[in-house]
């Protein structure tokens, strides 16, 4: 039962019926207060219009033996201003809710019954003048044998003999009793019918509604039991939530196997380039263990420096694709390019004065480094570093009067463990990863990394930071040749 419970088309199916059900009560509460209010009404109209009737007839001065008392065989009652019942339907045994039990007439006193008597019942009338309904109660009556509930009505009227007098006359009940009692059994009986229907629409609705929620999640399954990234949930032609889910879902699992296809290719290639120095660190580290005086010292200590520059590079790699978060320093772009050309010949930098960023100077740096050893490797004979603002941002250019980037390379150059070459010895083009570095540092600081035709016909990389300077303007710009 809870397993059932806990699925969404079965809470949808309760939710839905506890709802109508509630309403459904409401309505018919409602319906039926209505309807007994309006039965009522009616039943108390009936009765004022009976009393009218024979308070007409007291008003013109009709006997009571000749009064219409025994019409429809309603209970009917005269009272007069003492209470004194003076005159009733003749069949009445029994009546209640009129304020006087009494059913046989008694004839007044002699000297009762002057007109001339004071009134106290708070309405003036002229002699032969009948008054407003003054009172309606519910109460019950035996008329020759049969008790029914009735609502009654009094209407007093002013006599020229009698004085005042009050006429109680009574409606049945029994319609209103009827149909109340008809409305509630149809209630009754409709109701548990009508949730039924709407439990088995609901419950017929949502499991068409979800059904491609289940498709979606037993491909999910068969996913990740496969572990097959290359496949797709089913998308529904509805347009809807569902459709927009499944959409995402798919998109979602693109990125995963990119993702992971991205991981593998990056182990692999990993794994490839340290077997290169590892091995020939082996080969040399046996032969002079055989052989001392054939030790390879000089190229032992390149192999090693190759090694643990890939380390550190795999290493910052790592930690960007984790989403390590750069420092939130202040940066001089000017002042950090001049220290990374500081040692390399041919190196040009032109930089503005005070271009700052916000970010990581130790990554930045490996940006530039990474930059400008690209930039020597594939020069012709020098490489310039401008730094400049550009609007709220910085932008580091450094370009070369060497070969350029084909456009078709323009992206991929930016993966990783690609060289452009491919007989350049690894010796010569290093392991393929500054520039994939430099890209995720800059996009990891909010900016970009990009490459253009340089005006010397070279390749231009332009690095755009958001700037994170107080004064707006650009200063003169300083120029120094770094050589060695």
């Amino acid at each position: 039962m809870s397993r059932l419970l806990g699925s969404v088309r079965a809470r949808a199916t309760l939710g839905a019926t506890l709802v109508v059900a509630v309403a459904l009560v409401a309505a018919g509460t409602a319906v039926l207060l209505s309807l007994r209010s309006n039965l009522l009404g009616e039943a108390g109209t009936q009765a004022e219009r009976s009393a009218r009737e024979v308070a007409t007839e007291l008003a013109i001065g009709t006997p009571y033996g000749e009064l219409s008392l025994d019409v429809d065989d309603r209970p009917l009652q005269i009272v007069d201003e003492e209470g004194r019942l003076v005159a009733a339907s003749e069949d009445l045994e029994r009546i209640s809710g009129t304020g006087v039990d009494a059913v046989k007439p008694r004839p007044a006193p002699a000297g009762d019954g002057d007109p001339d008597d004071d009134d106290d019942s708070g309405e003036s009338l002229e002699a032969g003048e009948i008054g407003e309904r003054i009172t309606v109660s519910d109460g019950s009556a035996t008329i020759d044998g049969d008790t029914e509930d009735y609502r009654f009505a009094a209407v007093p009227v002013e006599t020229d003999r009698q004085g005042r007098l009050t006429v109680w006359a009574g409606a049945p009940l029994s319609a209103e009793h009827g149909a109340v009692n008809t409305a509630l059994t149809v209630m009754l009986t409709g109701f548990p019918l009508l949730l039924v229907v709407v439990a088995w629409v609901t419950w017929l609705v949502t499991g068409r509604a979800l059904r491609p929620v289940e498709g979606i999640r037993r491909e999910m399954a068969a996913i990740t039991a496969s572990e097959d990234l290359a496949r797709r949930v089913p998308v529904p032609g509805t347009h809807d939530e569902v459709a927009r889910l499944a959409s995402t879902t798919n998109e979602t699992l693109a990125a995963l196997e990119t993702s992971v296809e991205r991981q593998r290719r990056f182990v692999a290639d990993a794994s490839h380039e340290l077997r290169s120095p590892i091995a020939s660190l082996r080969t040399q580290l046996e032969v002079a263990a055989a052989h001392p005086e054939l030790l390879d010292l000089d190229g032992a200590v390149e192999d090693t420096v190759r090694l643990q520059r890939l380390a550190a590079d795999l290493l910052l790699l790592a930690r960007l694709d984790a989403g390590e978060r750069p420092a939130d320093a202040r940066v001089d772009l000017g002042e950090l390019a001049r220290e990374e050309a500081g040692g390399r010949d041919g190196v040009r930098v032109r930089a503005e004065d005070d271009v700052t960023v916000a970010g990581s100077r130790g990554q930045l740096g490996r940006v530039l480094a990474n930059l400008l050893d690209n930039g020597r490797r594939h020069a012709r004979s020098a490489v310039e570093v401008s730094v400049r603002r550009d609007g709220e941002a910085a932008v580091v250019a450094v370009a070369d009067d060497g070969e350029g980037v084909p456009a078709a390379d323009r992206e991929r150059i930016f993966e990783r463990f690609v060289r452009l070459d491919a007989a350049r010895s690894r010796d010569d083009g290093g392991a393929g990863l500054g520039l994939a570095i430099a890209r995720d540092v800059a996009v990891r600081h909010g900016g970009t990394l990009t490459v253009h035709d340089a005006p010397a016909g070279g390749a231009l990389f332009e690095l755009r930071l958001p700037g994170a300077w107080s004064s707006i303007g650009s200063t003169a710009s300083t120029e120094e040749i770094r050589r060695t």
